[in-house]
């Protein structure tokens, strides 16, 4: 069993107007997940910086609605996961699919947008992308600020409706602040800069704070995140997992593949129909409960929606 944290097929599907069915265009679409053994996927809100600060409210809810209609509704064995209780109640053939939201952006500074992404779904919430907004600023922002005062009360909401608090793609103050505030921190799709020294990732002081703080952290498949050669292999996830486990997150990390959200791909593990040999891979490597862990426990058991 898998448990995948992060993709980008809604935004895609938006851009291009593909089909989930079967879009070869996609990484993730309905046919290779239902052919994968991937039981729940993660489905990113994710709203590109070009679109225009007044359109992009409306494209996060057209990707909203993109989840429903054509991810969740059209097929009997998905079902949208809200809750703990969703995730156990799975029967066998059923496959899970959760809404989150990368960045804030899409919101402006209006605490009622975010509220009602959160009823239609939403249960995680990355605060920034790249970029500064109006809650924090993001990690390519020369400025470097930490939260607002307006995303201390994004925080507080979160923690009130048991949303998990994602801090991939944000600012290092931002990281810090959010560590401080935060009831439920996650790092969706988040590596080691000591194995690739892209800001996007995390030193040992900012791991050492997720496993303090039981946050779940989820190691991204995108070459440049991976090393810094440009190419990747499985290999390559492999040492990222093994040195947060040696950090001592064998009770925090999991997988957040970044598939459809990436131009470069790691050899071997294109899309999720790769995932079941990567689990064997991961099985020589570690017992069957730590690959468990790895696969998808840690993240139900984090998971703060009861």
């Amino acid at each position: 069993m898998i448990i995948d944290a992060h993709c980008d097929a809604l935004v895609k599907i938006w851009q291009q107007q593909l089909s989930f069915h079967s879009s070869d265009q996609l990484q993730v679409n309905y046919q290779k997940w239902m052919n994968s053994s991937v039981k729940v996927q993660c489905f990113a809100i994710f709203v590109p910086p070009e679109v225009a600060a007044e359109a992009q409210y409306s494209a996060a809810l057209e990707m909203a609605n993109i989840f429903y209609e054509q991810v969740v509704e059209p097929y009997e064995n998905v079902k949208h996961i809200t809750s703990k209780r969703d995730l156990a109640s799975l029967a066998e053939g059923e496959k899970g699919a959760i809404l989150t939201l990368e960045g804030c952006h899409s919101i402006g500074n209006d605490l009622e947008k975010l509220k009602t992404l959160l009823r239609m779904g939403v249960r995680a919430v990355g605060l920034t992308w790249n970029q500064a907004n109006a809650v924090c600023d993001g990690i390519e922002e020369k400025r470097g600020a930490g939260l607002s005062s307006f995303g201390e009360e994004v925080v507080q909401l979160l923690n009130k409706e048991k949303i998990w608090t994602d801090v991939s793609h944000l600012s290092y103050q931002g990281f810090l602040n959010v560590l401080d505030l935060a009831d439920y921190p996650m790092a969706s799709h988040s590596n080691v800069i000591a194995l690739a020294s892209h800001p996007r990732n995390l030193d040992d002081q900012q791991i050492e704070l997720l496993i303090k703080r039981k946050a779940w952290i989820g190691v991204t498949f995108v070459p440049d995140f991976l090393n810094d050669q440009g190419k990747a292999n499985v290999e390559d996830v492999i040492s990222h997992i093994a040195y947060y486990i040696d950090k001592g997150a064998e009770d925090c990390i999991g997988l957040g593949s970044d598939f459809d959200g990436t131009e470069a791909f790691v050899s071997g593990l294109y899309d999720p129909l790769d995932y079941e040999q990567f689990r064997q891979q991961l099985l020589r490597r570690w017992p069957v409960e730590t690959v468990h862990k790895i696969t998808c426990q840690n993240f139900i058991n984090k998971f703060p929606h009861a």
